[in-house]
């Protein structure tokens, strides 16, 4: 099939965030990165989604079998690091099943609370980097529109993102089981974002004492710390202030560790050895997970998270069901486009050699003709137009239709020796992106 869609990644159901960390590529990187995608041998289309659950590498191939090792030694070498390293925790979906993957995680029915709306808005976001990059065309560009259509019937027809859980409060929900109390205590924030911001109601909404923002956009610290009558701080200047917060979220962007185990140990000193809790939220991690070694601190990253969040109600396991059901209705009717795709270059070569064929004998049965009067030329034209399109009108609609059914494979290499042609293999364009910018939703963690 030579537009097979295939996806090759990891997830938080298969690999750990210190190997999710190492894959994760930022919003800068992505344009070159997918740049280079593309100009893998085979690769068609190419879009990445790199989320603090998922990295996933998204593609329309002629690779087939060898797309999965084609995609290691990619990632292999974008991030410097030996395939063993992470090929264990690599799986790979493909044609059907690709789809059925790229549906249920735009519908959030593969992310770590099921029903959250977070991986929707990231989605958006990672198919317009693709978009920019002039590395997604027609079949990625009907995947990935087709797959927000899906999450929006799922989100308006069934119950399954109702009640949900979302990281941002689970996380401030775990302080409870360290203090009993909010109402005298401090949170630092580090990272001025929308899981911040989300983290930053929760605590508002349990009573926290003030809140402290570190951001390296200075400004966006200040906007954040407005609007929770909190304190921004300079990011150079955040160990000035973190022996005085008792919780501290961490979601910054960044490679390195913004908090490690000795900086900790002297703020403990300073503290008196008064509990600290850390709440690591960012892919690369922010914290260095040593710190959870010392006496009197307590961290949890986005996998201890998913221990939290991983038991749902009756209720919403019936709701997912329904969801599971839209999914497996809408694959059908883009799999039939998809596979419809492998017809059209024929089709079009049929139409095409037929119609030049008309023109040519149209012409020369002209020249023959004297004294024509140009209302013949136009009847002539009209009548030998009229008559290859009946003629042509039911094998090309059985061609198209029939030629993406099981065991009907072969009619398009047969209708090809039939009519002589030998068709190019794109014959249609990439439409353009859709105009707007990304859902205000969440990006998934």
């Amino acid at each position: 099939m030579s537009h097979a869609l295939v996806i090759v990644g990891l997830n938080h159901r298969v690999a750990p965030v210190a190997v999710r960390e190492q894959l994760a590529f930022s919003a800068a990187e992505l344009p070159g990165v997918l740049a280079r995608l593309v100009e893998l041998p085979g690769v068609q289309e190419g879009a990445i989604v790199s989320t603090c659950n998922r990295v996933e590498v998204v593609l329309t191939t002629n690779l087939d079998e060898d797309a999965a090792g084609a995609v290691a030694d990619f990632l292999a070498g974008e991030r410097a690091m030996a395939r063993a390293a992470f090929e264990r925790h690599l799986y790979v979906r493909s044609n059907r099943d690709a789809v059925r993957h790229l549906f249920r995680v735009a519908a959030s029915l593969d992310s770590m609370v099921v029903g959250e709306p977070q991986i929707l808005g990231q989605m958006k976001e990672h198919y317009a980097h693709a978009a920019a990059a002039g590395t997604s065309g027609t079949v990625l560009h009907k995947a990935f529109h087709r797959s927000f259509a899906v999450a929006k019937r799922v989100r308006t027809e069934t119950g399954v993102a109702e009640k949900t859980v979302s990281v941002a409060s689970v996380a401030v929900e775990l302080t409870r089981t360290i203090f009993e109390t909010l109402q005298d205590k401090t949170a630092m924030l580090i990272g001025a974002g929308k899981m911040s911001e989300l983290v930053a109601r929760h605590l508002r909404s349990q009573g926290i004492a003030s809140i402290v923002v570190a951001n390296r956009t200075f400004d966006n610290a200040v906007e954040l710390a407005r609007e929770f009558a909190g304190v921004p701080v300079p990011f150079e200047r955040m160990g000035d202030y973190l022996g005085t917060a008792d919780v501290i979220i961490g979601s910054a962007a960044t490679a390195d560790y913004v908090v490690t185990r000795a900086l900790v140990q002297d703020l403990l000193k300073a503290r008196r050895q008064r509990p600290m809790f850390f709440v690591d939220l960012a892919v690369p991690r922010n914290f260095d997970p040593a710190i959870n070694d010392l006496d009197n601190v307590y961290l949890y990253d986005i996998d201890d998270l998913a221990q939290t969040t991983a038991d749902n109600t009756n209720e919403r396991e019936r709701e997912r069901v329904r969801a599971e059901a839209i999914v497996e209705g809408e694959i059908d009717g883009f799999w039939r486009w998809l596979t419809s795709l492998e017809a059209v270059p024929t089709i079009v070569a049929i139409r095409e050699k037929v119609e030049g064929i008309r023109r040519g004998e149209l012409d020369k049965a002209l020249a023959s003709l004297k004294d024509q009067a140009p209302r013949h030329r136009e009847l002539l034209d009209a009548l030998t137009s009229s008559i290859v399109n009946k003629i042509l009108h039911a094998p090309l609609s059985i061609l198209r239709r029939d030629a993406v059914a099981e065991g009907q494979r072969g009619l398009v290499a047969s209708a090809r020796q039939l009519f002589d042609v030998d068709p190019s293999e794109e014959v249609v364009p990439p439409p353009k992106p859709e105009a707007g910018s990304p859902s205000d939703d969440e990006d998934e963690t």
